[in-house]
């Protein structure tokens, strides 16, 4: 989309002023708007899937299946972390420590 420019003035749709309103099975729907003339459009794509497109990644394949395996967070275990963040000092070093104390590993 950000390659197709405004009907009007010509100039480019960014991507933030993309949205994306709805999907039918290969048929998607956006409505788009020009941050140069504030011209809204809504569009109809059709995106065909050939078929699937090879992973490219510096991952071995033994790192990929263990990846796959790993579960998701969830809303509980990400607002730990975000409480956790909030106040961390950045010393890494305190808190491995603290951990090899608690696992007796000093």
């Amino acid at each position: 989309m950000t390659s197709i420019k405004c009907g009007l003035c010509g100039r480019h749709y960014e991507a933030d002023s993309i949205n994306i309103l709805g999907r039918q099975e290969s048929l998607w729907f956006l409505s788009a708007s020009c941050v140069a003339c504030q011209t809204r459009c809504l569009v109809a794509v059709i995106v065909r899937e050939e078929g699937l497109s090879e992973v490219v990644s510096d991952l071995t394949s033994a790192e990929l299946t263990k990846f796959r395996k790993i579960t998701v967070p969830t809303a509980d275990e990400a607002l730990d972390m975000h409480n956790f963040l909030k106040d961390f000092s950045g010393d890494f070093s305190c808190i491995f420590g603290q951990v090899a104390k608690e696992q007796g590993e000093e």
